[in-house]
């Protein structure tokens, strides 16, 4: 999280908690849509919410709930490797802080704001499934089940990463692949692009040693 307030940070493990609690062990039935918000809420003093970090409009801001991106994020990464298929997903539209830490691609994530900024998908196969989230002590963590046998796995990787300048701004661009594959076979039956970023980068970088983000 760069150099941004411990305190914030600390901050956040009360909000994700509440925000998970909302969302752990929620069944999604064929045909129907998972929001993000409509489980979560409008994160208030109220229900317990904090000051959090927020990412809005390029800039980093302090606000009552901030830092539940970061289950979006999770959320967002754990349907893709699921056949449920994605209705509404947004990104940020800069890079706020440093690949230091970063164990998913840069672009991966899902952004959300009360109440028009949502993470939505929706069960178009014909079983159930079902999500968990809880925290750690030093990680938020997830799963998906479902009440059948599933014959395929999802594999997701970044390609064309690279950093550039244009005039005295810092940007960085990569695509988000994913594919299917047959388990019982081991063969690649589709390849597809999900995502292409390209994003203001918000911290100092050396384009002449900046290095591919990892995978």
């Amino acid at each position: 999280m760069g150099d941004s307030d411990p305190q914030l940070q600390e901050n956040k493990i009360v909000n994700l908690s509440i925000a998970s609690n909302r969302i752990d062990g929620i069944v999604i039935h064929p045909g129907e849509i998972f929001s993000f918000w409509e489980l979560v809420g409008k994160t208030t003093k109220a229900k317990g919410y904090i000051e959090g970090m927020q990412l809005s409009r390029g800039e980093v801001k302090t606000g009552v709930g901030g830092g539940i991106c970061q289950l979006a994020n999770l959320l967002y990464w754990m349907v893709l490797h699921t056949p449920l298929t994605i209705l509404e997903r947004h990104h940020h539209s800069f890079d706020p802080f440093p690949d230091e830490g970063r164990v998913l691609p840069f672009g991966s994530g899902a952004s959300v704001f009360f109440n028009f900024v949502d993470l939505r998908f929706q069960n178009k196969t014909e079983h159930s499934y079902q999500i968990h989230v809880w925290l750690t002590d030093m990680h938020l963590k997830g799963s998906i089940y479902t009440n059948e046998k599933v014959y395929y796995s999802y594999h997701i990787e970044e390609r064309n990463h690279i950093f550039s300048k244009k005039k005295d701004e810092n940007y960085r661009q990569n695509e988000i692949w994913r594919k299917t594959i047959d388990k019982r076979t081991g063969n690649c039956i589709n390849e597809e692009l999900l995502i292409k970023n390209y994003a203001e980068v918000k911290y100092e970088i050396n384009l002449d040693t900046a290095s591919q983000a990892p995978c």
